[in-house]
């Protein structure tokens, strides 16, 4: 029944979409309704600037951590941690309160990872951050650095329940980025900050 609850709640948090929030609060055009239409911190990037981003990449983050660190304090079972992890991750790509209508994903996946270790975390963000500077393309540098999520988690924490849920994350935001993946392979998709 805890592991439920606990599951349930990280669902619950995930599904608060932050970008249409923070765009709301700040006067901001809805996020599911300019650029890409995708209610995530890029695109707030995209029609708000730096600030309102950094707000909604915050905020993505710490809604994958809080209910994987709040997991930790009850329960050790790495498949418990492992299923609230991608219940906050679906619940930003599915959230209840929004029409099931969410984002990509990639900022909550990465609080999750910080959730299971801050190593397996700053890993992944550091190789965002690496490619993001040299080819200045979001998407990319999100679906290379959740790529290698897997194999970081594996080597840093040794649980293969966490190993393979990272990987189901991994495919789950593939998929979600398929029209980047086109956007990539045709040349045309955008660079970071351009409207």
């Amino acid at each position: 029944m805890l592991e439920l609850t606990l599951i349930l709640l990280a669902y619950l948090l995930g599904s608060i979409s932050t970008a249409i929030i923070v765009c709301k609060l700040m006067g901001l055009p809805d996020p599911r309704s300019e650029g890409s239409g995708n209610p995530g911190a890029t695109n707030v990037l995209r029609v708000g600037g730096k600030r309102p981003a950094a707000i909604t990449l915050f905020g993505d983050t710490l809604k994958g951590f809080l209910p994987v660190l709040i997991a930790w304090g009850f329960t050790r079972n790495p498949l418990t941690i492992g299923l609230v992890g991608i219940a906050a991750f679906l619940g930003h790509l599915f959230p209840v309160f929004f029409g099931f209508k969410g984002g990509k994903g990639v900022a909550t996946m990465l609080g999750v990872l910080f959730g299971f270790h801050w190593l397996a975390g700053a890993a992944t963000g550091l190789t965002w951050l690496l490619i993001a500077k040299g080819f200045k393309i979001s998407s990319l540098s999100a679906l290379i650095a959740t790529a290698l999520a897997p194999l970081y988690v594996w080597f840093i924490t040794g649980h293969k329940e966490l190993v393979i849920l990272t990987a189901i994350m991994t495919i789950v935001l593939f998929w979600r980025h398929k029209s980047n993946i086109q956007n990539l392979l045709s040349g045309a998709e955008g660079k970071i900050g351009k409207k």
